[in-house]
């Protein structure tokens, strides 16, 4: 593995030291996976709740007495020189003990937008698994990184930083990039007629299960189409939880653009995706190449699915290296003009090492070399809204019903322009705003002292 041999010249440090910000189940799984790491200690863990920081190190194996709960630099310092490791309820605390690396994990927009600031401006390289921040401001925290000579990267072990690897990967070796994005899985019952996904099951009419058959060469357009149809019942969740936020993030990192405001998101099989999600001219239903989606898996109980994996599906323009590689295992389109490659999994925090590893040794990030804020997550209200409402807590994970996202090209902030979506949380309504309105600059009360909000303008100066 190259990583192993790009490490082994690295002489000094002999191991990286590490920190994180936020013990939530990601964070966890980072701090549980890291002593199994060779050339990782991670030391030390800030969260709020300082028992959450306790707890991820027990799990990690470590007794009581070796984890020390430290209220300022110097009982950090002292717990650190005698081997212990340290957690804290402010995480300011880390950023002037002697670390390489942090990564933020807070799942809180304005809290991973502050700390990655601080993380940069102490000198220190800084893993991004925040994808609220990430996709919000994460184009000028890079910038200011790459000012400082640290590193800023979106973290390998959630979807968007292994896209950004899938892609820079095929642009190597000199593949265009027609189509990618994340994998979702899709379980199909044949017996009993249902397809579920999400936490959701569907019963699929009779009359449309014809739809769920392979697609033949040439149908691909119009069994996509019928899918969608009969599966029209799943598209109300398209605007929520993670496939959103990931959209975003990857589409700044990769410069693959959606083509919808959530995507198209077809239900195919995995051997079914080159034939859809290429270019109309190619038999699929793209208008476009270069194009960010997620496509869900659809698969029988059996079966893999890659929900979970990202993927993309590239042409060669070699008409040897294609037959090559479709023979060696890549599925094709029925012309053999584009092919799909696929990660089926991503490993949360296992894999994350890997990119506190490289930016600690190597000084190098594992998501993209630069970012660019091409598009933003918006929203749109899902019903009348008041004058002086406050829109509560948003989450990558489960956005607010009532304000169903989309992905619209990245503008700078103003009166008229959608305000970001991560942006709101916590904002005050200034207007009534009925429902179907996407929320602009004029609707909200800007915060008088926000690094979320400071970083954003900083960025649309920067670049917009």
């Amino acid at each position: 593995m190259i990583y192993q041999h790009l490490f082994d010249r690295i002489k000094t440090p002999e191991t990286v030291k590490a920190a994180l910000i936020g013990a939530g189940r990601f964070g966890t799984s980072i701090v549980t996976q890291a002593p199994l790491v060779p050339r990782l200690d991670l030391v030390a863990v800030a969260d709020l709740d300082i028992e959450a920081a306790r707890s991820a190190f027990l799990q990690s194996g470590r007794s009581h007495e070796e984890i020390a709960a430290c209220e300022n630099r110097s009982e950090a310092l002292r717990a650190l020189q005698a081997g212990k490791v340290v957690i804290v309820e402010d995480a300011l605390l880390l950023m002037d003990l002697p670390l390489h690396v942090i990564a933020t994990a807070t799942r809180v927009p304005e809290a991973a937008a502050f700390y990655a600031d601080e993380v940069i401006r102490h000198g220190k390289h800084l893993v991004m698994i925040d994808k609220e921040a990430d996709a919000t401001v994460g184009s000028v925290l890079k910038s200011r990184a790459d000012a400082a000579g640290v590193v800023y990267t979106t973290d390998d072990g959630d979807q968007p930083g292994l896209l950004m690897g899938l892609v820079s990967w095929a642009k190597m070796l000199g593949m265009e990039v027609l189509s990618g994005g994340d994998l979702r899985s899709a379980l199909y019952d044949p017996e009993a007629g249902t397809v579920s996904r999400g936490g959701r099951t569907i019963q699929v009419s009779d009359e449309d299960r014809w739809a769920l058959e392979r697609i033949p060469a040439g149908e691909a357009a119009r069994y996509a189409e019928a899918r969608q149809r009969a599966l029209s019942a799943f598209r109300e969740d398209d605007a929520l939880g993670d496939p959103m936020c990931h959209m975003a993030v990857a589409a700044n990192g990769t410069g693959l653009m959606p083509e919808r405001p959530v995507g198209h998101r077809p239900t195919l099989r995995l051997v079914e995706i080159p034939s859809v999600l290429c270019p109309q001219s190619e038999g699929g239903i793209l208008e476009n190449k270069g194009v960010l989606d997620v496509a869900y898996v659809l698969h029988t109980e059996d079966q893999p699915h890659g929900g979970g994996g990202v993927y993309i599906v590239v042409a060669n323009a070699d008409p040897v290296s294609c037959a090559t590689m479709v023979e060696k295992g890549l599925h094709a389109n029925p012309d053999g003009t584009a092919m799909l490659v696929y990660r089926p999994y991503h490993l949360c925090g296992a894999e994350t090492a890997m990119s506190i590893l490289c930016a600690g040794l190597l000084h190098t990030p594992t998501g993209a070399a630069e970012m660019r804020p091409h598009v933003d997550i918006v929203a749109t209200t899902g019903r009348d809204f008041g004058a002086g409402e406050t829109i509560s807590r948003l989450g990558c994970l489960g956005y607010d019903q009532d304000l169903p996202a989309s992905l619209a090209p990245a503008r700078p902030l103003g009166p008229e322009n959608p305000t970001p979506y991560f942006m709101l949380e916590g904002r005050r309504l200034l207007t009534d705003v009925p429902a179907g309105t996407v929320i602009t600059g004029a609707m909200v009360e800007e915060p008088r002292d926000s690094e979320l909000w400071t970083l954003r303008r900083e960025q649309d100066a920067l670049f917009l």
